[in-house]
């Protein structure tokens, strides 16, 4: 039996991006924001509201980082989300977070996240709040590389948000291998 709940913004798992830009006088902001993910293969897809002042900050700018929430940060990522940069003056710093400016666009990596999508604005609809971002470079600290080389999730230790209990949760135990454990039912 099934028990229907109408529209709700539930779905699993909902990653914990922080999306970080530096405002008119190079001063880093960033924020938490759940309703996001990968758009196509070079894109990235997020709704942010135009109040927020990483928003406005991205808008002037035409570029942001996107940064995944790690468990050793939790608070840290939770307070970029309740705290307004509106409001607080300097509220990157009061995170404790470091700013390293990119490389490959106008914005902040966050030293302390090690996995950062780097993007260059595409485009914004007000109405929708939907921004899109071009990837141009993913930085990963080599602490949370595997002896592959590559991300490992168990060492990234990336949260995700529960929308239902209003908690978060690590993401991180192998269960299966993709593209492989479906062909035994071939």
């Amino acid at each position: 039996m099934r028990k229907n709940f109408g529209v709700k913004t539930w779905l699993y798992p909902m990653p914990v991006l922080i999306v970080a830009a530096y405002d008119e006088a190079g001063v880093p902001n960033a924020m938490n924001a759940a309703w996001g993910g990968i758009h196509t293969d070079d894109m990235v897809g997020i709704c942010l509201s135009e109040g927020h002042k990483t928003t406005k900050n991205i808008l002037a700018r035409k570029a942001f980082t996107v940064s995944v929430g790690t468990r050793g940060r939790l608070a840290e990522c939770d307070y970029v989300g309740i705290a307004s940069g509106n409001k607080v003056a300097d509220k990157f710093a009061k995170a404790g977070f470091t700013a390293r400016r990119s490389e490959f666009v106008d914005a902040p990596l966050i030293e302390e996240l090690p996995m950062a999508l780097e993007c260059e604005l595409v485009s914004y609809d007000i109405e929708s709040n939907h921004m899109v971002g071009r990837i141009v470079n993913v930085s990963v600290d080599e602490s949370v590389l595997g002896e592959d080389g590559n991300v490992d999730a168990g060492l990234l230790q990336p949260i995700v948000y529960d929308p239902v209990r209003l908690e978060y949760r690590v993401l991180g135990e192998k269960v299966g291998r993709a593209f492989s454990d479906g062909k035994k039912l071939f």
